[in-house]
């Protein structure tokens, strides 16, 4: 059996057509939209625990809340570019709470958390880094781009088509190979140019 990718890749090699031919592009759900939604936002940023300390404490100080919901909270707040780990949410509240920047509290049976005045202080004093954090991972989410990319790979696609046919039809000429990598080498250095602050 093929997974996803696998299988599309194989219908690519045996039909003679680019995966993204046999999807519809973009459907949700479905892992050709995870890849594509991967290859499009890039890794996961990563987050020291001194950030990780102040996206707590800040998800705490619009109200009490547990540890699942903290994690729901910073993975909402972030775009889901950022969900920390039960493994990383809880030993951060018990730090937070042996500083005396949160305390636990009594809600609904449950046990809660909630910022301290000596930890509203301290995040007061690091709220332009959370602010920059949830800036920088709600930007450019992929879903909000998804028409835009998949046009994009139409065209890639389309000059795949183009290459292949010509191949079929024989060798290429000499003179005829020069002037494709001139114009894929000018493309290739002004798309450089137009992205190199996002790269």
């Amino acid at each position: 059996m093929h997974g996803p990718w696998e299988h599309d890749w194989y219908m690519s090699h045996r039909w003679g057509r680019p995966p993204w031919q046999h999807r519809p592009p973009f459907a949700r759900g479905d892992a050709w939209s995870e890849m594509w939604a991967e290859w499009w936002r890039g890794p996961a940023p990563r987050v020291d625990r001194g950030l990780v300390r102040y996206l707590v404490l800040d998800a705490v100080a619009q109200q009490p809340r547990h540890g699942y919901e903290i994690i729901q909270v910073i993975g909402e707040r972030s775009g889901g570019a950022y969900k920390p780990s039960p493994g990383v949410v809880y030993p951060t509240l018990q730090m937070l709470e042996e500083l005396g920047h949160a305390r636990t509290v009594t809600k609904d049976d449950r046990k809660v958390y909630a910022i301290t005045d000596k930890g509203r202080h301290d995040l007061e004093g690091h709220a332009v880094e959370v602010a920059d954090f949830y800036e920088g991972n709600t930007e450019a989410r992929w879903e909000d781009h998804a028409d835009d990319v998949a046009n994009l790979m139409k065209r890639v696609g389309h000059i795949m088509r183009l290459f292949k046919h010509t191949m079929r039809r024989g060798t290429v000429r000499a003179s005829t190979s020069r002037k494709m990598y001139a114009i894929l080498d000018e493309a290739l250095k002004k798309l450089e140019e137009l992205l190199r602050d996002d790269l």
